[in-house]
């Protein structure tokens, strides 16, 4: 049976030299992956469809003995090539993408996490990188998997809790128009470095160099 979706290309990454395994985010089947059949050649039907964090209508065909399905058609809507035009923009993207893989499960509905990811990547196309919508991706994610943190119960300070709340609430374009202290910001990454650690076992891979600090 063929099945349509509209997905985000969170990896690609070759099967054989002719084909391509590609790993999308979509809102109703949540995260799963299709084999691109002669995607890799020159003259495929895939040529220029298929790019880390494109957005595309899409159909498949299920596999019935695993979980890696079969990619039939891609109709593609966004390219988001500002991303691609940055190295920052382009590791931020790339941690939100390790960071949905790492907390969530696979063919599960992540509506809300698919309109979150799509809003980040616009913004990140539309306004300078900082540290500030990282932080914001970091507590609105965390929120979505119901691991808000309780501000009354942490030893943040109050000005720091206070921005910590409209990160998480707020879109992205209020993040980037908060003005965070140094001591704020250094105060909110330690924060969220051991929170992270707690809950997820490990940080998201490629959190250091998004925030151009040491772990």
């Amino acid at each position: 049976m063929i099945e349509n979706a509209t997905g985000l290309i969170l990896r690609t990454r070759p099967l054989t030299e002719t084909s391509l395994i590609v790993h999308w985010l979509t809102p109703n089947f949540g995260r799963i992956a299709t084999v691109a059949k002669g995607a890799r050649r020159h003259k495929s039907p895939f040529a220029g469809k298929l790019d880390l964090f494109y957005l595309a209508d899409f159909s498949f065909s299920r596999s019935r003995s695993s979980d890696l399905h079969n990619l039939r058609e891609v109709s593609l809507h966004e390219t988001h090539n500002p991303i691609r035009a940055d190295i920052l923009k382009l590791q931020q993207a790339a941690y939100a993408a390790n960071f949905i893989v790492q907390a969530t499960e696979t063919e599960t509905p992540l509506p809300n996490i698919f309109e979150l990811l799509q809003n980040f990547l616009k913004r990140l196309c539309e306004q300078k990188s900082s540290e500030q919508i990282i932080f914001a991706l970091e507590l609105k994610l965390l929120r979505e998997l119901g691991l808000e943190p309780d501000w009354t119960r942490t030893n943040l300070a109050a000005g720091t809790k206070k921005i910590a709340a409209i990160l998480s609430e707020k879109d992205f374009l209020a993040a980037k128009n908060l003005k965070l202290t140094k001591p704020q910001t250094v105060e909110l990454r330690q924060f969220l470095h051991g929170f992270l650690i707690f809950h997820l076992g490990k940080l998201p891979r490629g959190r250091a160099a998004v925030l151009a600090v040491k772990s």
